[in-house]
């Protein structure tokens, strides 16, 4: 038909209506053990690191698992290696691929130890090994250092992975600043590793521009991450950068010019009621824009970090974890 859309968003998912009541009380809740606990910039990033492990913040106490194994890649500085952990699927050596993972928390919290139950679901549903990398946090270490250590990282396991897990490097993925790490050390990648090729990447709620896009501006619901949070997050990763200088695309992904390069197939992810909704749906549309494959998926009322919640509490996350595995799957086969 003449008036059929060429770009097609549904509609629906977007709509309050889409929100199940379980969790419309879900965030309410969030909303009310934010309001009780200090935020970081009050207390200061270390002390606000142990709060986060000891569950005192609104994000739920990080699980750490047995079966999560802690090693270290070297850095591009000697005499300085960086954390990791890796997570092999339950009962299984015979992997199919490594899948590196960022965490994320701002640029300033959380670790590679941090989200062991989420890559142990990613490493048995997809029987593959996830490394997950701990990269230096801001506001101690603030741009570019942290981006330094993922690219570090990255170009160790392009280049021994194989020899070290006896499967290539096949996927990269990670939750908010960890997109947004992620989409970092893709493009540095296709500079410096030209002829290496990812199968995928996974990328959940990232950051994409770190200016603000609009939603991120006005976003005016106290629901884990809010406007306030983020002007605090990027004066620590990114001290001195004026609004201009953070549409950089060593900065601000969403700024890369995609024409003429081959890009992996995407996965996108993110909760309506996210600040960075705008972020998700606008780089995957430049993504679809540069005729690369990419998959949108949006949860209803679903918060930002919302897959970090244990999947028996929250629905959304369950799904989100079963939608990022069969991505996966698919494109390993």
């Amino acid at each position: 038909m003449l008036l059929d859309n060429d770009i097609r968003i549904n509609g629906f998912r977007l709509q309050p209506d889409a929100m199940t009541e379980a969790q419309r009380q879900f965030n309410e809740n969030l909303i009310a053990i934010g309001r009780k606990g200090p935020k970081w910039f009050e207390v200061g990033a270390e002390n606000y690191r142990v709060l986060r492990r000891e569950g005192k913040t609104p994000l739920p106490k990080p699980t750490i698992l047995d079966s999560g194994k802690p090693f270290s890649i070297p850095s591009r500085q000697e005499g300085r290696d960086i954390p990791c952990r890796i997570m092999m699927p339950e009962g299984r050596q015979d992997v199919s691929a490594v899948y590196m993972h960022i965490h994320g928390g701002g640029w300033v919290l959380q670790s590679e130890a941090d989200q062991d139950p989420l890559l142990k679901a990613v490493a048995d549903g997809a029987n593959i090994a996830v490394v997950s990398v701990g990269y230096r946090l801001a506001p101690e270490n603030p741009f570019p250092k942290g981006p330094e250590d993922c690219f570090d990282a990255a170009e160790w396991l392009v280049d021994h992975g194989h020899t070290h897990f006896g499967v290539l490097l096949k996927f990269m993925g990670g939750e908010s600043a960890g997109g947004h790490l992620t989409l970092l050390t893709l493009f540095h990648l296709l500079d410096s590793r030209p002829n290496f090729h990812l199968s995928g990447i996974v990328l959940n709620y990232g950051a994409y521009d770190l200016s603000f896009l609009p939603q991120a501006r006005n976003f005016s619901k106290p629901l884990v991450l809010t406007p306030q949070i983020m002007v605090k997050y990027m004066d620590a990763f990114l001290p001195g950068k004026t609004p201009d200088e953070r549409k950089d695309p060593s900065i601000s992904p969403f700024y890369k010019d995609l024409g003429g390069i081959q890009l992996p197939p995407a996965l996108f992810t993110c909760g309506t009621e996210d600040c960075l909704l705008e972020d998700t749906v606008m780089m995957a549309l430049r993504w679809q824009m540069a005729g690369m494959d990419a998959t949108t998926r949006l949860f209803p009322g679903a918060p930002h970090a919302f897959n970090l919640f244990p999947p028996e509490e929250l629905p959304a996350s369950k799904e989100c974890q079963e939608v990022i595995n069969e991505f996966l799957v698919r494109k390993l086969a």
